[in-house]
């Protein structure tokens, strides 16, 4: 058996060694598979080593608390949030690195892990595949691989066990790391898995969760939106709360299994995520009608096409009454489809791309008929270039049913962020800067103004910021006697310098 050395806790290893020591196993796959590929086997592997160093950490525990009582270690293992099967541990798997069917047997372990925790794993393994040839190569160099990726999690210094760790959410934070290091190097496909993360805290804190919300993200992605969401629940002391519930949908099957495992490493295991078409087949759907959040957020794809117009007019939930979005920009169909499932009360929030707010047709006739039913509470333009593959500024328009005033606040953030060379982030003053305004939910000098109903009639409801808040600087008053001096002192110096140059012409016989 091959002994793996345990770390003396003065000696804890660091959020960012971690970080590193896995980000560095990714090299065994760059150059020959595709990043959009590899990180699903990143990720998995990181997804067993942690169950198999908690499952090792609550078993040494036990042990000792029993005095080696086998039977009652079992008992109280079989108590715990998950089971993990002798031969599917990380160590089993690492025993046998030198196998000939090694792609196999990760697989093996992987339905067994599914196998033992149905209620809370079944199917997230489904879509990958330790054993492909397409993906890893043949044989030989398939094996070679899986050999290096688990002597790189082998790591003495990669323990994941939670009494290794002064922090709790320590293997939460890698894989949030990892995601957004895959999202920075996947171009246009990052907008389908992960938002960044200073844009989720921003959007989570401005919808308020609250103690006993029932929280939901209709395009969740990896989960990294909804789980910031729900960190924010705060009880009235100042605490994190733990009283919520969280739902999720999501289209891709690869994305969605990340998004029930990252659920599984924050430890919000009752998370409810559906894989489906949110705008095609909904499926969180109580006594046959769509369930009703208290908090609902998004960050759907961008305005994305052949999202099923053509059937929309027939949806038997009626999301689409306002009117049909075109079929080449699902925008107002995730957004109409949103505040459908708020309850009265409840806070919406979605991320959108500028022509969302300004653009005409069909789109204008549903934002006319949103603003006059008094749903939307704010619009706020943010900076340019803060998503992964896309370089285009976007906002954030936030809805609230039941408000007590017609008004809608706009905000310009847009000029407020850290270039950060190949990608902008909003600063911790930034967001706090919106979030402030926000609440104040009055005019501010060249960044917010509370638009009133006629001004909203008067600009044909068109949200474009730039119509209510004026960012423009004052031109310096232009002291005309002065500049009439100087004009004329411009044209006295250039009837001097033309008498110069005549008089080297003709002295050099050129005139």
């Amino acid at each position: 058996m091959t002994q793996q050395m345990t770390i003396p806790i003065s000696q804890e290893i660091s959020q960012g060694e971690i970080n590193n020591i896995v980000w560095k196993a990714c090299d065994t796959f760059r150059g020959a598979v595709d990043p959009s590929e590899y990180k699903n086997y990143i990720l998995t592997m990181l997804f067993v080593k942690y169950l198999s160093d908690l499952w090792k950490d609550k078993k040494r525990e036990y042990t000792a608390r029993y005095d080696g009582d086998a039977e009652r270690v079992q008992r109280a293992l079989g108590r715990e949030r998950f089971v993990m099967p002798d031969g599917a541990t990380f160590d089993a798997l690492y025993e046998q690195r030198q196998a000939d069917n090694l792609g196999e047997l990760i697989n093996e372990a992987l339905e067994a892990i599914e196998d033992a925790n149905k209620a809370k794993l079944e199917n997230v393994f489904r879509n990958i595949d330790f054993n492909s040839t397409p993906a890893l190569g043949e044989t030989r160099e398939r094996n070679r691989r899986l050999r290096q990726l688990l002597d790189d999690f082998n790591s003495p210094r990669l323990d994941l066990t939670p009494s290794h760790h002064a922090k709790r959410d320590v293997i939460g934070n890698v894989y949030m790391y990892l995601i957004e290091k895959f999202a920075a190097g996947a171009g246009k496909k990052a907008g389908e898995f992960y938002t960044p993360q200073e844009v989720s805290l921003l959007l989570a804190r401005l919808v308020e969760p609250q103690p006993g919300d029932r929280i939901c993200d209709p395009a969740c992605g990896s989960g990294s939106l909804l789980i910031e969401v729900a960190h924010q629940a705060k009880n009235p002391d100042g605490t994190p709360s733990r009283n919520f519930s969280l739902f999720g949908q999501e289209s891709n099957g690869s994305t969605w299994a990340l998004c029930r495992m990252n659920m599984f490493l924050h430890e919000m295991d009752a998370a409810r995520i559906e894989w489906c078409d949110t705008l095609n087949s909904p499926k969180l759907i109580e006594d046959d009608r769509l369930m009703k959040f208290d908090v609902v957020v998004a960050n759907p794809p961008f305005s994305l096409d052949k999202w099923g117009a053509e059937s929309a007019s027939h949806d038997r939930f009626g999301r689409f009454w306002r009117g049909i979005p075109p079929k080449s920009k699902a925008d107002y169909a995730f957004i109409s489809h949103m505040v459908e499932t708020a309850v009265g009360g409840a806070r919406v929030g979605v991320v959108v791309p500028h022509g969302v707010l300004f653009r005409g047709g069909s789109e204008g006739a549903i934002r006319r008929r949103m603003i006059e039913e008094n749903v939307l509470h704010a619009v706020i333009g943010l900076p340019v270039n803060l998503f992964f593959g896309t370089g285009i500024p976007a906002a954030l328009l936030l809805f609230k049913k039941e408000r007590d005033t017609r008004d809608v606040l706009f905000i310009d953030a847009s000029r407020d962020f850290r270039d950060d060379k190949r990608q902008n982030r909003l600063r911790g003053e930034d967001i706090e800067k919106i979030f402030a305004a926000y609440k104040a939910y009055a005019g501010i000098e060249k960044y917010a103004h509370r638009a009133t109903p006629a001004e909203l009639e008067e600009n044909e409801y068109n949200l474009n910021i730039a119509r209510y808040v004026d960012t423009s600087e004052e031109e310096a008053a232009i002291d005309i006697p002065a500049l009439q001096r100087e004009i004329e002192d411009l044209e006295t110096q250039l009837i001097a310098t033309r008498a110069q140059m005549d008089a080297c012409l003709k002295e050099l016989g050129l005139r």
